[in-house]
């Protein structure tokens, strides 16, 4: 056991996949920040996504954000100018059937939650309508089925001219107790995911979450790694911002199966080693034990998932679900329905997760 980090054991019995008709939900939390700025320039989602967006206040003056249907952004800042009296009732948002969902106005230090639906594809704003905001103060909301198309940031027409840096997200810049090395490991809390988080930068623009306590992967995103602020900030009561665009989401829940492709298994997480600065992540699946290692691929956006198997009575299922952002490859097996049935006495493989 030596060099391993022991991190207790926790017990979790993983829920069944969704079925496809269910709507995805994406949680994020934006903030308004000093210039007439959105800390997160866009982001991206798939069509049928429930978003429950939290708007932060931390700018010194009062900011509201509204999502506008696409090619509508100008028409409803300029729709919103022409309120008049009736402006600071209406929170300076026009009735208008360009505006899917909206936040009152929000004051300085406060916050205001709100959740929507977006089912078409499509080039979504989200704007400030304040007077006098909106023309500088907005992102893009991309709704596709194919997030490798959406352009640069730099060269990305939708979104503001003062969001366009080389980052590729917020001027903003995180602060860290020490000098971040790539792989870069945090235990902390993060959005999406249960309480025992880990996020792991692996290169600073491909990063991922590893929730412990359901002992999984949940999402990996590009363009940068996390921005604890607001969780330092809050003693640990707000989330861990990401700093980027998810281009994977895990849909199918706990990915291994033993003996039946539909029944789940007993999960307990051992804990992790370092090696070469990636994390080994140790756990046991009814009592055999996995070991994970999770790499960036070489070239483009996705992940390669190294595993290795204890001994196992039986055949042993890996879940490959469509729906998440990835198509998957394995090294042994094929993909049938789903899964990938590992050979018998499988003792190592690898699942290579490339973005759609």
């Amino acid at each position: 056991m030596k060099n391993f980090v022991v991190a207790g054991l926790v017990l979790a019995f993983c829920s069944l996949p969704k079925p496809p008709s269910f709507a995805q939900d994406t949680t994020l939390t934006i903030r308004a920040i000093e210039g007439l700025k959105f800390d997160i320039p866009r982001f991206v989602v798939r069509p049928g996504t429930r978003v429950n967006l939290t708007l932060d206040n931390y700018d010194d003056m009062a900011h509201n954000l509204v999502v506008t249907l696409p090619n509508s952004r100008l028409r409803v800042v300029n729709t919103a100018l022409a309120l008049g009296d009736q402006a600071v009732k209406l929170n300076y948002v026009p009735r208008s059937p360009d505006v899917v969902a909206h936040t009152p106005v929000v004051e300085p230090g406060k916050s205001e939650k709100i959740s929507f639906v977006l089912q078409n594809e499509g080039i979504y704003s989200y704007v400030c309508t304040y007077p006098g905001h909106g023309f500088v103060m907005y992102g893009a909301i991309y709704v596709t089925r194919r997030p490798a198309f959406v352009p640069a940031l730099d060269k990305d027409p939708n979104v503001a001219a003062n969001r366009k840096d080389d980052a590729g997200h917020a001027h903003h810049q995180p602060d860290h107790p020490y000098e971040l090395k790539y792989p870069a490991l945090y235990r902390t809390f993060m959005p999406e995911s249960g309480p025992a988080s880990i996020a792991v930068g692996l290169t600073p623009k491909e990063s991922y979450c590893w929730d412990a306590g359901a002992c999984r992967l949940r999402y990996a995103w590009t363009g940068g790694f996390i921005d604890q602020t607001d969780h330092w900030d809050g003693n640990g009561k707000k989330p861990t911002h990401i700093i980027g665009d998810i281009y994977f989401r895990d849909k199918g829940g706990f990915p291994f199966r033993f003996g039946t492709a539909d029944r789940l298994p007993e999960v307990k997480f051992k804990g992790y080693r370092l090696i070469n600065r990636y994390p080994e992540f140790w756990y046991t699946v009814n009592g055999v034990e996995v070991r994970e290692m999770i790499k960036p691929l070489a070239t483009g956006r996705g992940l390669v998932r190294q595993f290795k198997l204890g001994t196992v009575a039986g055949p042993v299922y890996f879940v490959c679900k469509p729906g998440d952002g990835v198509k998957y490859r394995p090294s042994v097996g094929k993909i049938q329905d789903g899964f990938v049935r590992l050979p018998a006495g499988t003792k190592s493989f690898t699942i290579t997760m490339m973005a759609e």
